[in-house]
């Protein structure tokens, strides 16, 4: 069937939390223009062993804004870092924080729009989130732990029964770039497919039919 797009009830793009516990000011993003593309591209790899010492906030700020930043700026349009069907975007990310200077452990959202991170909870969730992905230990002794969701209905208005697989591609657009990032820092990486999406959902406090837990990247020091 012939499908119109119902432009008056575009969904929104970003998502931001009002009423969340705090707001999390992080630098803006300073980059090494010294770093070789093509010995990040060859030198990249899957880490699940990481050292105990923490990533720094810049090294934070460049991880999210290399996953999805916003480049170029219109009145009702942005471009990202990563590419997106339809320019739809629908994939969220929650930095799970366990050992990052300067910012307290807890879950936050990433609000892409500001460059800045809203507190959802406080305190220590490893072992919640190691749980969720089958309890591998790389999510428990990680430094950040990204938490991917996908909100369906921002490429549902446009694919219709299609979006998943286009949501899947923008997961792994943001997964690559998630590699590609730690590695140009010197930081470990390893993405995580096989998860447990209702504990990840109810960690998140998300309702698993709207948005849903998809992958999770977990991060942290390489080891000497």
């Amino acid at each position: 069937p012939r499908h119109y797009l119902d432009w008056d009830n575009k969904p929104n793009t970003y998502k931001e939390y009002p009423n969340s516990l705090d707001i999390i000011k992080i630098p803006d993003p300073k980059f090494d223009n010294e770093i070789s593309f093509w010995e990040v591209i060859t030198k990249r790899k899957s880490i699940r062993n990481f050292a105990s010492s923490p990533i720094s906030t810049m090294d934070l700020s460049l991880l999210l804004y290399g996953m999805m930043g916003l480049t170029r700026k219109f009145p009702n349009f942005a471009y990202r870092t990563t590419p997106s069907a339809g320019g739809l975007y629908p994939i969220e990310t929650y930095p799970v924080i366990n050992n990052v200077s300067n910012i307290e452990q807890g879950i936050y959202h990433y609000n892409v729009a500001n460059h800045q991170l809203e507190l959802l909870k406080k305190g220590d969730f490893r072992t919640e989130v190691a749980k969720g992905c089958l309890d591998q230990k790389m999510a428990y002794n990680s430094c950040v732990n990204f938490i991917w969701t996908a909100i369906i209905q921002r490429s549902q208005w446009k694919y219709l029964q299609r979006c998943y697989r286009y949501i899947y591609m923008d997961a792994g657009h943001i997964g690559q770039n998630f590699y590609l990032v730690a590695e140009a820092l010197n930081l470990g990486a390893c993405t995580i497919g096989a998860i447990y999406d209702d504990e990840l959902n109810k960690l998140l406090d998300i309702d698993g039919t709207k948005e849903t837990s998809i992958y999770v990247g977990v991060l942290g020091k390489k080891k000497e």
